[in-house]
């Protein structure tokens, strides 16, 4: 194939005076590898933009470049820089993520793996309805009545094993250990699924990189003509790259004359849940032995304050690139502070105070996060802001009582306080296998006509004084509705406020219990879920009584309408979402043993594990410019299921000289 040849070399543009040494020298090398090893705030984004125009003003031909993202927003951004770099149109280069650039390169030579032209990419929902369809025709039916794992979560397992390229069964079997007992139909419905696709000319995410991988290895022609196009590939964020990403990297790179640049920071790499492989970073110099490497140090965000804390936290890492991060930034006011809070509920007290400090003080919301390593741990916090009336914005996800699972077990609390409470029954029927709307309101149709009657027999009651098998039992359903039907009468039986004996603690407890088996077949991170849960129990008997708890619950609901982008909120978010932003001030709440670490890591003993929470942790705190707070509740929780919650070891290692105490009560 003939390409065009390079442009001639034209700039004007100082680029020692507009880089740092360091920059520099990695934007302007002519090696043939080169890893460019980014640290927080070093400017990543700036280096990538300048190498590709330097490379413009060397006369490198646009079409010859390949710069390969992460997100979309990433490869826009840095195309809009270049354009306004070398003031010439960047349409020309060929930038975007693995799946954009895979989707490219299919579309020309997708028939030489057996798909028609004008393939189709099938998204999240149709996945999620075929992998259902799916289930229901292959599942078993006595496994469909004992929970067959659901089609999110199989989605979720497919995945992990197309990202990770290992087989199916070995990923069933270490990293899904309690679906084994189902192997032979879950790989019936994989086998159907990739079946499904084929003969409707579809690929998933997945197939666009796995697809790719097959086109470069078995197309020796195909592979040199990609090689010939592209002699300059840079790679941004390599630290994330999963197995199929990295060996399509090494298959595009391995033409004679292809340069290769990967940039990236292995005390970011956070996504091993997700497929991504540090060691890719790590190793890179054994797998390209001519391979230089490139330290970018200076940062420009944090004040060196919070980077001897980073620099500290980061430190005890055996798997590494040694980095010390230097500020260009003078020294600020203050250092970072610990918090060390009596329980929960004062630390979010303190967390709210001190946001409502600072806005008092003249400092947006917007330059306000407040970050953590579980979706849970900001339960108290999204409870304080919103009775101080502090607008805030969730960017991890739904806030707390929004989620699913959440909304599930909050259901029979709502259902037994008030039972003609429709939404709660509906929601909670909706967890019975195989009941869809219709089914739904057929049966919230007989169970109003019960309670009717029993008005009409008893005036003025306004709960259920009876138990509810006995009231509800005479209920007919289908047979295969029986068991589910009695075992939801005999919770509710439980849960009956019979002598006001159970604390609404223990409420939320049975009620988890009696949950367990469906979060189990229903979702992917069923621990993270379960966590959720315990913590909902933790709050709820902070809260005085079931009706005060519920109150807060739909007040809190009703101030989590989705909040305009434009509008000056405070951020909350995990950390793992927080990755690449910056705030002038980020407080850093739970970090308790076993909260952050989390606490299945440390049981497990995984060393390579350990590594890479002290890694998001180091990620949580260059997140901050100004002022950081670290703060941890000394136990979590009140009453009966009270938890002692010691120091984190990320706090406990620490010099104390890097920091200060902040006593509160």
């Amino acid at each position: 194939m003939r390409y065009e040849m390079g442009l001639s070399a034209r700039s004007s543009r100082d680029y020692a005076a507009e880089l740092n040494s360091q920059q520099y020298a990695a934007v302007t090398t002519d090696c043939r590898r080169a890893l460019v090893i980014a640290g927080a705030g070093s400017g990543k984004t700036r280096t990538l933009t300048y190498r590709v125009a330097w490379l413009l003003d060397q006369g490198v031909a646009p079409w010859r470049i390949l710069l390969l993202t992460f997100t979309n927003k990433a490869a826009r951004e840095m195309l809009r820089r270049v354009e306004q770099l070398t003031g010439k149109p960047a349409d020309q280069l060929w930038g975007g993520t693995f799946h954009a650039v895979a989707n490219r390169l299919l579309r020309r030579h997708a028939d030489l793996l057996g798909y028609r032209p004008g393939f189709t990419i099938m998204d999240s929902d149709d996945q999620k309805a075929l992998m259902r369809s799916l289930v229901k025709q292959h599942a078993p039916r006595e496994g469909r009545d004992r929970r067959f794992p659901k089609a999110e979560l199989l989605i979720g397992l497919h995945s992990l094993a197309a990202n990770t390229e290992r087989d199916r069964r070995d990923v069933l079997a270490e990293d899904y250990p309690d679906l084994e007992r189902w192997a032979e139909p879950i790989e019936q419905i994989f086998d159907a699924y990739a079946e499904r696709k084929r003969q409707s000319n579809c690929m998933d995410f997945d197939d666009l990189l796995l697809n790719l991988l097959r086109l470069l290895r078995e197309h020796a022609d195909i592979r040199e003509q990609i090689r010939q196009r592209f002699s300059h590939i840079l790679v941004d964020e390599y630290q994330d790259t999963n197995a199929p990403q990295e060996e399509i990297i090494r298959l595009l790179s391995g033409g004679p004359d292809s340069q290769l640049m990967v940039v990236g920071d292995d005390a970011q790499s956070i996504y091993s849940w997700r497929g991504a492989n540090v060691q890719h970073i790590l190793s890179f110099g054994q797998r390209y032995p001519d391979a230089s490497v490139f330290r970018i140090e200076t940062n420009y965000r944090s004040v060196p304050a919070i980077l001897a804390v980073s620099n500290s936290a980061i430190a005890g890492n055996t798997r590494q690139y040694r980095k010390e991060l230097r500020s260009a930034r003078a020294a600020g006011s203050m250092l970072p502070a610990i918090i060390p809070a009596p329980d929960n509920r004062t630390e979010a007290a303190f967390v709210a105070r001190r946001i409502d400090e600072l806005l008092d003080g003249g400092m947006a919301g917007r330059d306000i996060a407040v970050l953590y390593r579980a979706h849970f741990h900001s339960l108290d916090v999204q409870m304080e802001l919103t009775r101080r009336h502090i607008p805030f914005r969730i960017t991890s996800g739904l806030r707390f009582f929004e989620q699913a699972h959440v909304k599930d077990a909050v259901s029979f609390l709502r259902l037994l306080v008030n039972p003609r409470d429709e939404v709660a029954f509906r929601r909670i029927v909706g967890t019975f296998p195989g009941v869809g709307d219709a089914t739904a309101a057929k049966l919230l149709a007989a169970w109003l006509e019960v309670l009717e009657l029993r008005q009409r027999e008893h005036p003025g009651e306004t709960s259920v004084p009876v138990p509810h098998s006995e009231l509800f039992g005479g209920i007919r359903v289908s047979a295969k509705l029986k068991p589910h039907w009695g075992a939801f009468l005999s919770l509710m039986d439980s849960l009956h406020p019979q002598g006001g004996t159970l604390t609404p603690s223990e409420l939320v407890g049975l009620v988890v219990s009696y949950l367990t088996p469906y979060l189990h077949s229903a979702y992917e991170n069923y621990e993270e879920r379960a966590d959720d849960l315990a913590q909902l129990s933790r709050t709820i008997d902070s809260s005085g009584n079931l009706d005060e708890f519920l109150a807060q619950v739909a007040l809190l609901s009703e101030a989590d309408q989705e909040v305009p982008e434009d509008d000056d909120c405070v951020t909350l978010s995990t950390i793992h979402q927080a990755k690449g932003l910056e705030w002038k001030a980020v407080f850093v709440v739970f970090l308790g043993e076993g909260m952050f670490p989390n606490r299945r890591v440390l049981e497990a003993g995984d060393l390579n594990a350990l590594e890479e929470e002290t890694r998001l942790f180091y990620v949580a705190v260059t997140r901050a410019e100004d002022q950081l707070y670290l703060s941890y509740p000394r136990y979590n929780g009140r009453g009966g299921d009270r938890q002692y919650c010691p120091a984190s070891r990320f706090l406990t290692s620490l010099p104390p000289e890097l920091y200060e105490v902040w006593e509160i009560c």
